[in-house]
């Protein structure tokens, strides 16, 4: 399945290729969850059979016999067998294969990777296997792989040896590529309240890239919050601080004010480590906030713009970040993930 391609010129689409499309279109458009596990289950439910199969079942009438298919996927997969595009899926192509947003275009074009996405190990909505292929199909040359980490229980974090574990599967998903794509493996690792991260120093060691963001006590005390930010920023693995106010602006979690802190202190940090500032693509978060980005950018510190993506479809909110960073005016080569793989870990890993 080619992410980008414009289903209408498709001359025909495969059942699970149609299904994936759309499940993609929905994420990107920020509709309902449910509407998503429902085209990725049928997705799920007709990848084992063989093409033969899905046919006779197409042809009979029997596609919402199988566990996962429903009404509405039975005749996505009915109208891409008998070689049409779904109706379902040129509607969504018109609702919401253009761009995110205006400007950036340039930037967009110059981001080689995404350095902060979730996957279901923690609270991510597919497997690791989808957003990796996802990200390849987008022209991805990388995603860096940032599950959270253990004190984060509700986003189910990863314990060290769940993260153990999920190397392995990181190894495998790269094995199974061509090499033109690589998947990196990452943590978004909390700030704990002293500042310190939560993970040991091994398993940051064994890591390629990690992400530190503050996602407790948001509303601690400007001083407090100031020490906690410049002793993580300063730990010798942080490599980007993550959504530095915590601020919602809008969406189905409703809205949250931004921490208190000393930005020129964090920032004046962020550069003397050669840590990353995040601008964090996500719409309901928008952080940092323009006054913030443009301290940073007058500060001389690096920058990385992330999907924070949590379901495939949402790897492009990358449109959004990369819209105001140009508008900031901030040169391609001060964003990290505009350098190539070697230079990126190289500076991930000094």
């Amino acid at each position: 399945m080619a992410v980008a391609e414009d289903a209408e010129a498709q001359a025909a689409w495969h059942p699970v290729a149609a299904l994936r499309r759309i499940a993609f279109l929905l994420e990107r458009g920020r509709e309902d969850t449910y509407k998503v596990k429902a085209f990725r289950a049928a997705a799920a439910a007709i990848l084992p059979l063989g093409d033969d199969e899905v046919r006779r079942r197409a042809a009979a009438g029997t596609l919402t016999e199988l566990s996962g298919v429903g009404a509405s996927s039975a005749r996505v997969i009915e109208q891409a067998v008998a070689g049409t595009v779904p109706e379902r899926l040129a509607g969504l192509e018109q609702q919401h294969a253009g761009p995110l947003a205006s400007g950036g275009e340039q930037l967009r074009a110059a981001l080689r990777g995404d350095l902060h996405s979730h996957s279901d190990w923690s609270d991510g909505g597919s497997p690791i296997e989808e957003m990796a292929f996802t990200a390849l199909e987008l022209g991805h040359e990388y995603l860096v792989l940032t599950d959270h980490s253990p004190r984060l229980k509700v986003a189910r974090g990863l314990s060290a040896e769940r993260l153990t574990r999920q190397l392995g599967v990181v190894d495998a998903v790269n094995e199974h590529l061509d090499g033109s794509f690589r998947l990196l493996k990452g943590i978004e690792v909390d700030i704990l309240d002293d500042g310190s991260l939560d993970q040991s120093d091994e398993m940051l060691a064994r890591l390629e890239l990690r992400v530190a963001s503050v996602h407790s006590k948001l509303a601690m005390d400007r001083e407090q919050m100031t020490r906690r930010m410049v002793a993580a920023v300063r730990h010798p693995r942080s490599n980007v601080l993550g959504h530095c106010t915590g601020r919602l602006v809008t969406g189905a979690r409703g809205t949250r004010a931004q921490s208190a802190f000393d930005a020129e202190a964090v920032f004046t940090a962020c550069r003397e480590e050669g840590v990353a500032v995040e601008i964090n693509a996500r719409p309901e978060r928008r952080d940092p906030p323009t006054a913030l980005l443009e301290l940073a950018r007058d500060l001389g510190c690096l920058f990385s713009i992330d999907s924070d993506a949590h379901a495939p479809g949402q790897l492009d909110f990358l449109d959004h970040g990369c819209a105001r960073a140009q508008q900031a005016g901030i040169e391609a080569d001060r964003i990290v993930n505009t350098w190539s793989i070697e230079r990126l870990l190289g500076w991930a890993n000094r």
